[in-house]
């Protein structure tokens, strides 16, 4: 796969992301503004706390993806594949992990889909690596002067 491909792969998925997190965080805004009991109550401050945690994680990771989309077009593709796997399973299970884990929560404990959140944070942590790794090997094209 080519810089320009990979580049467009992560243009879309980013932004894709993004709206979908957008879109999530106005839903937890209308929980809160209609004061919608099973959100707000005290019982379930566990839910609203991961609920948060998964609308700024995916915010975040889907701008990480649209940067990365820069770095693309900027540094050797072949080298940065596996990080491109790396950033997009990130950008899914770390909020899916605090989404899930705010599902069901039995008596402040969340829900054992709380464990895809320390993987997607090796996936982050391991992408962020192999990107550092690519960057310092030197520019994508013999034509781009090296500082």
């Amino acid at each position: 796969m080519d810089g320009a491909a990979l580049c467009r792969r992560h243009l879309a998925f980013g932004w894709s992301a993004l709206l979908c997190f957008v879109l999530f965080g106005l839903l937890l805004e209308a929980l809160h503004g209609f004061k919608v009991d099973w959100y707000l109550g005290r019982a379930f401050e566990t839910r609203r706390l991961l609920w948060r945690l998964a609308h700024a994680h995916g915010t975040l990771l889907a701008v990480l993806n649209l940067l990365f989309a820069f770095s693309a077009t900027r540094l050797a593709a072949a080298k940065l594949l596996r990080a491109s796997i790396c950033f997009r399973a990130a950008a899914v299970l770390l909020p899916l992990g605090f989404f899930g884990g705010g599902v069901a929560v039995e008596g402040g404990d969340p829900h054992p889909l709380i464990a895809l959140v320390p993987l997607g944070a090796l996936f982050l942590v391991g992408g962020v690596f192999l990107l550092v790794r690519a960057a310092l090997d030197g520019p994508r094209e013999a034509g781009i002067a090296q500082s």
